[in-house]
Parts: C-alpha cells; structure tokens; sequence
C-alpha cells in the first residue's frame, strides 16, 4: 500500500480545521490567552507527515500446495491478508475446499 496524496492533504485539512476550533472554543474559554490559541493550526500538517510516513505497509500471503500421491496439486492453503486473499481467489478463479462458486447479480 503506497501513501496518497489526496489521502494526505485532505487529512491535513480536516486537522486544521478541528484545531481552529479548538483554539475557538479555548479562546473563549480562557480569555487570558486571547488569540494565540489559534497558533495550534500550524501544528495541522505534522498529521500529513505522520500519516505520509506511517502509511505504507508490506503485504504478505504464504501459500503451501499439497500433492497427492500420483503428482497432482490436490490442495491449496493460502494464509494472509483477508482483502489480498480475496482478490488473488476471485483473479486465479479458485474456490474454497468444499464450495461451489455462485456468480452474484450484479457481476459480470
């Protein structure tokens, strides 16, 4: 999974915002600190850094294949991760031991 810019910007955005009314609601909550509760907005684009840096993960599928006696590939264990085990089933048309396959309405 690769980090977004959209994903990025728009985390940053929406962080500013909730500062800015945090820093609103604090200056009216404590006057003494007049405007300066405002400034809390600039801290907005280190929730963009995190998520830039903290965003990519590594993705990893452990597949074992059992033969039968004769040669033939009788079974398939696949172990990961459950969207990445989906997507390699539906693209390679396996199904799971015992299930039959049901085309659903809306695929086609």
């Amino acid at each position: 999974m690769v980090p977004s810019r959209g994903q990025a910007a728009l985390l940053t955005f929406c962080t500013c915002i909730s500062l800015g009314s945090v820093g609103l609601v604090l200056s009216i909550a404590v006057p003494e600190g007049g405007n300066s509760w405002f400034w809390l907005m600039t801290l907005s684009p280190l929730a963009g850094v995190y998520y830039w840096t903290k965003a990519s993960r590594k993705e990893e599928i452990k597949v074992k294949m059992i033969l039968s006696d004769d040669g033939n590939v009788s079974e398939i264990l696949v172990r990961g991760d459950d969207v990445q085990v989906e997507q390699m089933r539906k693209e390679l048309k396996f199904s799971e031991k015992g299930m039959i396959y049901v085309k659903g309405i809306f695929e086609t």
